[in-house]
């Protein structure tokens, strides 16, 4: 059984409020989340802001336009630091996201780190390798443009000497 681990990071022009009231609201998702995935949320009671314990469902079609169901609990929340979700029904046997962010000299580096495993086992792997390490790297490129729509490009403050 492989379980693997994705890690990216960003560096954000905004304050550490501005990105966390971002992150913070299940209703941004669909922001940051590429159209052809027809990504919904379905919930129906839906808070504005996370908490732990929070289960948050969605209709997602990660692969070939296929309506998958995809139900996630935020377990760990510190506001301003970071949250973690966790699927409980969906397409992974197991997955496992950790949203951070930290103030930097002119905004915030968020990082997400997602440990999951495919399912199926040894189909899985083979499945990962051929297109699902792929798919997730598009996806958080995609997230990586949403994130400076919303924001702007991040601008290097040279240290002075």
């Amino acid at each position: 059984m492989a379980f693997y681990q994705f890690y990216r990071e960003q560096k954000v022009n905004a304050s550490i409020e501005q990105v966390w009231d971002f992150i913070s609201s299940p209703r941004n998702l669909k922001e940051i989340t590429p159209d052809y995935m027809g990504f919904d949320i379905t919930s129906k009671m839906l808070r504005e802001k996370m908490y732990p314990g929070m289960i948050i469902s969605y209709k997602v079609s990660p692969l070939l336009g296929i309506k998958t169901d995809w139900v996630t609990e935020i377990t760990h929340v510190k506001d301003f630091e970071f949250f973690v979700d966790e699927q409980r029904v969906g397409p992974y046997s197991m997955w496992h996201h950790q949203h951070h962010i930290e103030p930097i000299d002119g905004g915030v580096l968020m990082k997400d780190i997602v440990t999951y495993q495919p399912p199926m086992g040894f189909l899985g792997a083979i499945a990962n390798s051929l297109f699902i390490e792929s798919k997730l790297n598009e996806i958080f490129a995609y997230r990586w443009i949403a994130v400076e729509k919303r924001f702007g490009k991040f601008n290097e403050i040279p240290v002075q000497k």
